[in-house]
């Protein structure tokens, strides 16, 4: 049930939708299911999860399609995020596992020299997992949201179990080939709202430090982790006051974020900017 506000009475409109978003929509996108965003060699990047191709498509500023780059070695099993290191190689996360059931979990790495080039894979597991799938009340092994940083793959996964609190993990991932058991470097606390709280998207910001988790309708920015310790780093909810399928985040630079969301009938299928400066002025 929606709830309508009277143009009638506008100060009973602020306190009936909340604080205006922060929001700025730049572009309609292209692509209907858009599930990783990252910025490259000064250009943007996306994907979309399963169900569709396994390629990876250069975004305009307004998220149309510009390259298409299709990785022919590899499969679309759930491709749920994109990031990049500091040499501009790409990296697909092919662990989406909405049933915590998997026994494939991948990385796939593009070589920024030919995207054309056929991925390396590197595999991984979460060694505290010992049921596929496990109980409804530990269903904790879904990802959607990494990055790369300083050699290593940081995981924040998405919980989906029965009677959710908004705990989510941290693992760590070596990037190198091999088959990798996943390191639990800690648990985070979002809020305990599902559909608003769980985490959907992860980028870290160029200069390295502050990360940036998106969920259906905030940003939850982790900072003060010194090296990687970002299981343990000061993590604020900030609100964007606007609800749709957001899962795609990259850091366009140390402040302004681009948000993607999926198309759902006639809603979604957007592609965002927001400055955490505003946001955390907004909070304030």
């Amino acid at each position: 049930m929606k709830t309508v506000c009277l143009t009638l009475l506008p100060l009973f409109i602020a306190s009936c939708s909340g604080s205006e978003t922060q929001l700025k929509e730049v572009g309609n996108l292209t692509l209907k299911e858009v599930s990783g965003l990252e910025y490259s060699n000064g250009a943007l990047w996306a994907l979309e999860d399963s169900g569709n191709k396994n390629s990876i498509y250069k975004l305009s500023p307004k998220g149309k399609i510009e390259q298409e780059v299709v990785i022919a070695n590899v499969k679309n099993i759930d491709w749920e995020e994109l990031t990049s290191d500091k040499e501009g190689n790409l990296y697909i996360g092919d662990f989406g596992n909405n049933d915590s059931k998997r026994k494939d979990l991948a990385i796939y790495k593009l070589d920024a020299a030919n995207l054309n080039k056929a991925a390396t894979v590197i595999k991984f597991y979460y060694p505290e997992q010992k049921e596929f799938p496990p109980k409804k009340s530990n269903l904790i092994y879904d990802c959607e949201a990494f990055f790369e940083h300083e050699g290593s793959f940081y995981l924040f996964t998405k919980n989906r179990s029965k009677g959710f609190n908004g705990e989510f993990q941290v693992y760590k991932v070596p990037n190198k080939q091999g088959n990798h058991a996943a390191q639990l470097l800690g648990t985070l606390q979002a809020c305990d709202n599902f559909r608003k709280c769980a985490i959907t998207g992860a980028d870290i910001s160029p200069d390295g430090t502050k990360v940036a988790l998106i969920s259906g309708d905030k940003v939850w920015l982790l900072t003060n982790f010194g090296k990687d310790n970002f299981a343990k780093g000061s993590l604020q909810m900030l609100e964007l006051n606007n609800w749709s399928q957001k899962e795609g985040i990259a850091f366009k630079d140390n402040d302004v974020i681009t948000i993607a969301d999926e198309k759902s009938k006639k809603e979604g299928g957007k592609l965002y900017e927001v400055k955490l400066s505003d946001l955390l002025k907004a909070k304030q």
